[in-house]
């Protein structure tokens, strides 16, 4: 078989029958499939249908973005076509059809809010509430759905410029809400109080979006917003859970989701946190040799962005926060994230939120060491467990403090061997 990544050449070969590639499916053809498959719903200009509600903020031409609402050709319940909390059963191809679903008619605006235009109004309406809303948009031409004959493509549904855009009926907004908006609170308390009050982090991230949290008001590009959100979670989490006890032992987690294997291991230590994360041969991003990419923090946090792992530290992260805060206990923390070439197509980082979620309530086991509990690591990854000691920097330090056993010290000797390190019996 032919080296399993992304080939011009190879796929003028292959034409998506042979699966030259080494993929289980065809992430081009997949993606024509889920087009063909919505394109009669979408051939018109004038749309009406439920938004489930959902909004989106390009990021391109910063400040001058693209702003819209999504709009599907349904009525009714639709709230499944952009709740990533719903899809925990769902196959990628799920995830392209319902965001293919998904209309939206653009437009351009500042961020920097200085006036709130009827179109705009209307827009943070429909981010404030909690229920799909009856929407009619009016489009400059038939909204195209581009498939663009690249694996790395995220999914993103069919767009047109937007004419007109209109609530058909009263949004349902949240009595919190209105009071959270109205008040003049910094974006981070009003994140705060909203997740406190038990709303999703989904609707959170709409609400910052649409520029209607914070003293000083700007559209925020989506993306950035899923960052914002679970990075300021986290970090008030984390103030919770340094000053917990640490747990007892070592423990284990372990979680497989759309390609993706998640292991997580819980340390008796004090708090620190890292994502180890490699994309294996054959996957979206695998060409050539895997090799680790990581990032962390110690119970100080963390002071700039991520170097390395982009939004995938924060959204897995949030998770294990989550699940320490809800035991009361503190841990040193490492997830282990392997993506496989099952995981044909990015649908964002909500499934790496899901995913370590959803390890974290799968106990492989407790351990009395930490080589015991590496041991059932190892078991569930293909990646070497070698390759991953030599990049982290939690166990590096671990073995620095002299708590490794002897069974992790002769991996760490071999690997500082050949680097002509020294033996961390000797540190």
């Amino acid at each position: 078989m032919s080296t399993p990544i992304f080939n011009s050449k190879l796929c003028a070969i292959c034409k998506g029958r042979k699966l030259l590639c080494g993929r289980p499916t065809c992430p081009i053809l997949e993606r024509f499939r889920v087009a063909r498959a919505v394109e009669k719903k979408l051939n018109k200009r004038h749309l009406f249908g439920s938004s489930p509600p959902s909004i989106f903020v390009g990021e391109y031409g910063y400040p001058k973005v693209r702003i819209g609402p999504l709009v599907p050709p349904i009525e009714g319940n639709t709230d499944y076509l952009d709740n990533p909390l719903k899809w925990e059963d769902k196959t990628i191809r799920d995830v392209l059809h319902y965001r293919s679903l998904l209309v939206m008619g653009e437009t351009r605006a500042d961020v920097n809010i200085r006036r709130s235009g009827r179109l705009l109004s209307e827009v943070q309406e429909l981010a404030m509430s909690i229920k799909p809303v009856d929407s009619e948009i009016l489009l400059k031409r038939k909204p195209v759905l581009r498939v663009l004959p690249s694996e790395f493509a995220p999914p993103l549904g069919p767009k047109a410029e937007l004419l007109d855009f209109e609530l058909t009926e009263n949004p349902r907004i949240p009595r919190r809400t209105d009071y959270v908006v109205s008040d003049e609170l910094k974006a981070e308390q009003a994140i705060m109080r909203l997740y406190n009050w038990g709303f999703d982090e989904y609707y959170i991230i709409r609400l910052l979006s649409a520029g209607l949290l914070g003293i000083n008001r700007k559209l925020v590009p989506t993306r950035w917003s899923i960052t914002a959100v679970q990075d300021t979670i986290g970090k008030n989490l984390r103030r919770e859970v340094v000053l917990y006890p640490p747990i007892n032992d070592y423990e284990v987690y372990f979680h497989r989701f759309l390609g993706n294997r998640y292991a997580v291991l819980l340390m008796p230590e004090g708090y620190a946190f890292e994502l180890l994360e490699v994309w294996l041969k054959g996957s979206l991003f695998g060409a050539g040799e895997p090799s680790v990419i990581h990032d962390y923090e110690d119970f100080r946090g963390r002071r700039e962005y991520v170097k390395e792992t982009a939004g995938a530290y924060y959204a897995a992260r949030l998770s294990v926060l989550e699940a320490l805060r809800a035991r009361r206990r503190s841990a040193r923390v490492v997830v282990f994230r392997e993506v496989t070439p099952e995981y044909y197509a990015p649908v964002g980082v909500w499934q790496i939120r899901l995913g370590v979620k959803k390890a974290m309530g799968n106990v492989v086991g407790r351990f009395e060491t930490l080589g015991e509990a590496l041991d059932a690591v190892r078991r569930r990854l293909e990646h070497p467990l070698e390759r991953y000691l030599e990049r982290s920097y939690v166990l590096g330090s671990l073995a620095r403090q002299k708590t490794l056993d002897q069974w992790l010290g002769r991996k760490l000797y071999r690997i500082n061997e050949k680097e002509g390190g020294d033996h961390p019996a000797d540190l």
